[in-house]
Formats: C-alpha cells, structure tokens, sequence
C-alpha cells in the first residue's frame, strides 16, 4: 500500500541567534553562542545565569510584523511565534486558503512572560486588571497565530515539556498521512519567564557559566526562548521547494520519573529507534544526530547510552545545539528540526560548543568543528522532556 510522503516546504525560526533562518545559520558555522545576561527579563539573575535571549524587545518584535503599537493583548510569546511563523509561510510560498490547513503550536509557558509582571494586581481584588490575564493559557497563543495567519481548519496546542514541538510536528505528520490534512504548520514558541528560571534553579538544573553538552564537567543547562515552524505537506500539495521530507518520528513515554530520565536510557532508545524503524532505515544510516543534549547530569548520562546501545559501537557524528541558544524548552524541538533540515541542505555538521572533556562513563566525543560537504542523508533529532515524554524525528534529503 502506497504510504503518504510528508514534505517540508519551509521554516522559519528566531532565536537568541537571530530573527530568520539564515542568521541562525551563519551563526552556527561561526560557532558563534547567542548566550549571555538578559537585557530585558528583570530578574534577581540578571547578572549571574546566562540565557539565550532574543536580541530584540517586544516593540521591535511589533514593528517588524507590522503590527501598530500595543496592539492587542499580543505577549512576547505570540510575538515570537508570528516572526517564526511569518519566515516559514513566506519561504514555503504555498497559499493556505487553498489547502486544508492546521496549525499544531507548541508552548510551555504561555503568556506566562507577560502575565507574571502583573501578578500582583491579579491578586489585588481591588485592583481591575487589562485582558491579559486570558493570555496565560497556552492556548491563547494558537489562536492568536491562527487568527493572524487565517489558519482554520484545525487548531491543535500541545504542551510535553522539552518535547513539545517534536510532539507537535509528529502531529502533524500523522493529521497529513490520515488524509485530515493537505498543510500542516508544526513547532512551537516560548519565552524567559521568572517563573521558569526560578524553576529550573530549584532544581539545581541551571549552570552559571555557559553550558557543557556531554561534557565530564557538565553543571546544567542555559535556559533560552525561540519560536521555530515548518511547514509540512503531503507530497500531492508539495510545490517546487522541497527543503526535506520527515520520514520517521517515534515518542515514548518510558515512565521513570517526574522529572529524570532512567539512567540507561530506555525511553531516549525507543524514541530513538522507533523513529529510525518508520523511515525504513537501519541505525547505520543515520549521518548526524542533533541530541538533546540539555548538559545537565542526567540528561547526557541517559541519552549517551542510549545511543551508545541503538548504534552498536559505530556513532555517527552527534552534537548539541544547545550551547547556542539556550534550552529553549516547547520550542526545542522545532529549533532543532530547523538546524537538522539546514544540516541536510548544506551538507554540514554543526560544533558542539564548550566541549573540553568527554564523561568517562561514555567515552564520546561530538563533534567539535564545523564540518563542510558531508553527505548528510538522514538526521535524527531528539526531544526528551520531563515526565518521560521522549520524542524523535528522522528528516532525509528530497529525492
């Protein structure tokens, strides 16, 4: 039986790299990290954890998409998701009116970024509070990025954590090869907020310097915002720019624990290999892992066995992109499908940064140079998120 080819047709994404795809791009063959103290989240840490933070406020965010000044209740959420959104609609070239279309959006945080500023007057019952208290569910976001763009054929709002966007462009795929669907909009946006940066520092989870993927002296994650989009369609919608095509995806909910994964990996391996099973691929034909690789202990203790298990002693060259915008939580997984797809396209493999010394325990080593004219074929990037919600996507170039 003939199966569905789902196809990617553009993206977009922003970060603390930059607005666009190809400012993310030049900064990752630059080795250039986006990391450093906030200009514009006001918190105690201003000066002491280092995050990935969009260079431009929310008013610039406002101007370069056209929108008056303090238009609506738009939060810097919203705002992010449009100027991702925007990128990707506009590269894809396809005219949505004339197809299906979904938007499956992605978000952990919500309008938590702007809400959190007004809390106190939440709070005051005397105090009459604007509509932007509405703006806290995640949901909000969707609809406000559907209703933009005219998206109305199915709106869908996924929040699993660090897998969020990898979960949403599952969907995604999934609503194209059912036939529900001829233009699925998959990925996710999220914001610094206080309330996840105080989070992740009771956890002890966040490192004051700037992170070390797989390293041996890892001390935690840098936390960062972004919004990133792809455009997927089936192969009967696809016009003449075809950038990849999602050939497999896999999540695995292996239930260890809240918030740690199981320390040999289970969830992160059959994430991993279901994903690389539904592309109709051997491990062996995987050229380039984009791992998760939050830098915290247990995260690569975990995912490094994991692949040490799925490739058999025959790693393919892996690294973490982490370094260079952040932990970007929801919106993780579509950043990352982004910087797979770029790998694809330009036949190159991006450094893993602040790498010094590989963890005895696992004895890898990722990659620590940009690498120019690889035959990349197929890239496998990983998600995995607390609660066990562990996700993989496998995209392969076009032919």
């Amino acid at each position: 039986m003939h199966q569905t080819r789902v196809l990617v047709t553009g993206m977009g994404v922003v970060s603390a790299l930059g607005n666009g795809t190809n400012s993310n791009l030049q900064a990752l063959r630059q080795a250039a990290s986006g990391i450093g103290y906030t200009r514009l989240l006001q918190t105690i840490y201003q000066h002491t954890l280092p995050v990935g933070e969009v260079p431009a406020d929310n008013e610039t965010l406002r101007t370069g998409l056209g929108l008056p000044a303090q238009s609506g209740d738009y939060t810097r959420t919203t705002l992010l998701g449009l100027t991702a959104l925007q990128e990707a609609l506009d590269q894809s070239g396809i005219d949505i009116a004339r197809y299906r279309t979904g938007l499956i959006n992605a978000s952990t945080v919500g309008g938590m970024s702007d809400v959190e500023n007004i809390y106190f007057d939440l709070i005051d019952p005397d105090t009459q509070v604007n509509g932007l208290a509405d703006t806290i569910d995640c949901a909000d976001c969707t609809e406000r990025l559907a209703q933009h763009f005219g998206i109305k054929d199915w709106l869908a709002t996924i929040s699993t954590a660090c897998s969020s966007s990898a979960n949403a462009i599952m969907f995604g795929a999934r609503l194209i090869k059912k036939g529900m669907l001829d233009v699925a909009i998959c990925g996710g946006t999220d914001a610094l907020t206080r309330f996840t940066l105080n989070g992740f520092n009771s956890l002890k989870n966040i490192d004051q310097q700037h992170c070390k993927p797989f390293d041996a002296n890892r001390n935690g994650l840098n936390l960062g915002e972004a919004a990133a989009y792809i455009i997927l369609v089936n192969e009967n919608t696809a016009p003449a720019n075809v950038l990849a095509e999602l050939t497999g995806y896999c999540n695995y909910n292996e239930a260890f624990h809240p918030t740690a994964p199981s320390p040999e990996g289970e969830g992160a391996y059959q994430a991993m290999q279901g994903a690389i099973q539904m592309a109709g691929l051997q491990a062996s034909d995987i050229s380039y892992v984009n791992v998760h690789g939050t830098a915290t202990l247990n995260n690569d203790q975990s995912e490094g066995m994991a692949m040490k298990r799925l490739f058999d002693g025959q790693m393919p060259a892996f690294s973490s992109t982490k370094p260079y915008t952040g932990h970007t939580l929801a919106a993780a997984g579509a950043v990352e499908a982004v910087f797979s797809i770029l790998s694809l396209q330009h036949g190159e493999i991006y450094p893993n940064l602040n790498f010094d010394t590989p963890m005895p325990e696992l004895g890898l080593t990722p990659t620590l140079t940009w690498q120019q004219n690889i035959a990349v074929q197929h890239v496998l990037s990983n998600s995995f998120g607390f609660g066990g919600n562990n996700a993989s996507l496998v995209f392969s170039r076009y032919a």
